[in-house]
């Protein structure tokens, strides 16, 4: 199974969209699930359901850090690889999704009162998030 069928399938588990794209590259980083699922627990619904930056977006991050990111307060190489490839991610979900947001991305703002409610009675995190999460992973295996 590819990663992109990977993450899918664990959205369809019920994991939010920034555990799903961690999980599919966690094996590949030596990052156990149990530990993978808990780190990306409050990225999901836009930051902890706040319609902030989307999960599959702040899942990606956390994939570039864990094959990139600094380890010794020196390494400003790996800080600055970091950087730019998390840039040059935005940029393309963005040229392809429009935006970062899942505020934007859903059309509907998950901190107001029944925000989540409607979102979910409208089939928004069924019908919109996978095509978000099958970006991330496939933008991640482009640039990384």
């Amino acid at each position: 199974m590819n990663r992109v069928d990977k993450a899918k399938k664990y959205f369809q588990l019920h994991y939010n969209c920034a555990q799903s794209v961690l999980l599919a590259f966690a094996p590949d980083y030596e990052l156990p699930k149990a530990k993978a699922s808990k780190i990306a627990q409050a990225f999901g619904g836009g930051l902890a359901r706040q319609g902030e930056i989307c999960g599959a977006v702040t899942g990606a991050l956390m994939v570039i850090g864990l094959k990139y990111g600094k380890i010794k307060p020196e390494e400003e190489e790996a800080r600055e690889k970091t950087y730019s490839l998390a840039q040059k991610f935005f940029s393309f979900f963005k040229e392809k999704h429009g935006a970062l947001s899942c505020r934007q991305l859903l059309g509907i703002d998950l901190s107001q009162p029944g925000g989540y409610e409607l979102a979910s009675s409208q089939g928004l995190f069924m019908s919109v998030c996978p095509s978000l999460i099958a970006s991330a992973v496939t933008i991640l295996e482009e640039i990384l």
